[in-house]
């Protein structure tokens, strides 16, 4: 369980981003602030668990793509094995799969990098005592999702992608080469290339797996029909 922000003068926060520059410039920016303390930093979610214990953080701020574990997954795992414990989404990702995917999973906040050191010692403070954050761009798309002003998951989780890469995403997250790709969808072996590289780009990911994760997180990569199960045909 989360220590309580009264036991504390100061309220302790991790950091866990992938990217070094980024988190030393969060890092200076909060510990600028007189009441909050950063106690840990990790560039993944592998250990997130252990130092969580070790550092028995009050808010975690947490990227949501990051290499591995991808932020969404951590966020339910911290949920479960840390109940209680706030984590604020600070993140490039706006997509509306990735924030209802984090928010599905726990998280008390979204926030966008780029948002003012004001706004997002703020948002740290608000979720330490319970309070849920979510900055103008965020707020703006949840408003218009719970409008019905778009629709949801799963129909259109990823609007950034075309529907061809939606569909090559479809067939990464269930696991399939580039190859097997190709044939279920009768492309060449370059074009499903040149797909992946733009989902990438898209999802601001560099490795399968990552892109795996948030499509898995957003509902894709459902268990093939049963002539996916049968073995490939030969080539």
């Amino acid at each position: 369980m989360a220590d309580t922000v009264e036991e504390h003068p100061h309220l302790r926060v991790l950091i866990v981003d992938d990217h070094p520059l980024f988190r030393s410039g969060l890092r200076a920016a909060l510990d600028s602030a007189e009441d909050i303390d950063v106690v840990g930093e990790a560039g993944d979610a592998e250990t997130l668990g252990a130092l969580v214990a070790d550092t028995r953080p009050q808010v975690v701020v947490m990227d949501v793509g990051l290499p591995g574990i991808s932020g969404t997954e951590a966020v339910r795992g911290l949920a479960a094995s840390h109940p209680g414990l706030p984590v604020l989404m600070l993140t490039m990702s706006q997509d509306d799969a990735s924030v209802l995917a984090a928010l599905r999973a726990g998280a008390r906040g979204y926030l966008v990098k780029g948002s003012g050191r004001d706004a997002v010692l703020s948002a740290v403070r608000t979720v330490a005592t319970g309070g849920a954050v979510f900055g103008p761009e965020i707020a703006d798309r949840i408003a218009a999702l719970l409008s019905g002003a778009r629709r949801a998951l799963p129909d259109q989780p990823f609007p950034e992608l075309t529907r061809r890469e939606g569909e090559v995403l479809e067939l990464v997250a269930r696991g399939y080469d580039n190859r097997r790709i190709a044939r279920e969808l009768v492309l060449s072996d370059k074009t499903v290339r040149n797909n992946v590289s733009r989902i990438f780009a898209k999802l601001q990911v560099t490795r399968r797996a990552e892109a795996v994760s948030q499509a898995r997180d957003a509902g894709l990569g459902a268990p093939p029909p049963a002539r996916d199960r049968r073995s490939p045909h030969p080539m």
